[in-house]
Parts: C-alpha cells; structure tokens; sequence
C-alpha cells in the first residue's frame, strides 16, 4: 500500500471532528427481535480535518499537504487527539500501559495493541504506526533498552527483541507508546470557496482511516 510517513499539521488536526466508526448489519425478525452482526473486526475512523482550519495559511498549507498526497492516493499519519497515548492522553506513556505478549522462550517479534476494556469485554486494538522515540518496553516489569535489547519497527508497529534476549516462557510483554492513526483523504477535490472562508464556512475536508 502506498504511504508517506509524513503527519498531517498537528495544529489543524487539534481542531478537527471525528471518531471511531463500527459497521452493523441489522436484521429484524418477525417477532420483533434483532439479529446484528458485524464484518468489521476492528473499527475504523473519519475526520474532517477543515474543521480545524482557522487562517488561510492552514487553508493553504492543507492544500499543499493534499497535493503531495495526490488526494485519495497515498496514505499519512494523523494524530487524534482523543487517543493517541497507550494509557490515558494526560499522561505519559509508562512501559507497563498495554500487554503486548507472552513470551515462550522462542517468540522474538510482538505487535503492538491497545486494549479497551469495559466491564467485561475488551477490544484489542492493532497499533501500526507508533511514533518513533517513544515506546518504552518491559519484560515482567523490567524495562528494557531499544537498541540493545529490541529494536522498533514504527512503520509496522512491531517489536523484535534481539538474538540472547528473547523473552523466557511465561513473561508478560508490556509497552507504552504514543501512536498516530494511518488515514489517507476521502476525496480526490477540494472545494474551496475563499469568500465563504473568511465568512467562516469552513470547507469539508473528509479523512479516513486505511489499513497497513
């Protein structure tokens, strides 16, 4: 898939809308009772990112970002402010925030995840695209060293632990991250209408979640 590894302007994407998206298929019987299903495993987020414009230099600098990305062709990191931290977004990423694996003695590669958890249920989340410079990993508690015990794929999201320091059978493989959400824009044209701008109607800017 094509992708650059380039962030979409954090100041812009501060002020734009968005979430998680879920795809249910509702059947409803006879009785009045309901059979729900759902193809998605995982979610999938939309923004719109020209929420988040403010001067016609972010309007310029989105037009910019748009045409390198050649609209709809190549993918980009984009930050949710909402979620974008292995524990809470107020605090810092500590290397015991998300289980990521058990070791068994041979396993040297582990993907990243963030578990939701509510009650009883739990989703676990695929982390692709984590941000370089901050994850923190720990075997049963101990942190240890990027570069000399494991080193960081930040374009797969995937741990690999070095040769002599494979994790032991039974230990628990913790991580804490900060992470972007890959996306690309959900449109091929811009419409854009300066007297509206500054009359302050903003322009629909869609952006949505892609997998890598």
């Amino acid at each position: 898939m094509e992708f650059h590894d380039i962030r979409f302007p954090t100041r812009i994407s501060f002020g734009a809308t968005g979430g998680p998206e879920r795809r249910t298929e509702v059947v409803t019987l006879g009785s009045g009772r309901e059979e729900r299903n759902s193809p998605w495993a995982h979610s999938r987020r939309r923004y719109n990112a020209g929420l988040g414009l403010s001067t016609l230099d972010d309007l310029h600098g989105v037009l910019a970002f748009f045409e390198a990305r050649h609209g709809r062709l190549y993918g980009f990191r984009w930050k949710d402010h909402a979620d974008f931290r292995s524990g809470m977004p107020g605090a810092t990423p500590l290397p015991g925030d998300q289980r990521i694996g058990t070791g068994d003695g041979a396993t040297a590669a582990f993907d990243l995840v963030k578990l939701y958890v509510s009650g009883s249920q739990t989703y676990s989340r695929p982390i692709a695209k984590p941000v370089a410079g901050t994850v923190r990993i720990a075997v049963n508690g101990a942190e240890k060293v990027a570069g000399t015990h494991f080193t960081m794929d930040t374009d797969a999201g995937r741990v690999t632990f070095l040769a002599g320091q494979i994790p032991p059978a039974g230990t628990a493989i913790t991580a804490g991250y900060e992470f972007d959400v890959p996306v690309r824009f959900d449109t091929d044209f811009l419409e854009v209408n300066i007297s509206a701008f500054k009359a302050g109607s903003l322009p629909n800017i869609p952006v949505i979640e892609i997998r890598v």
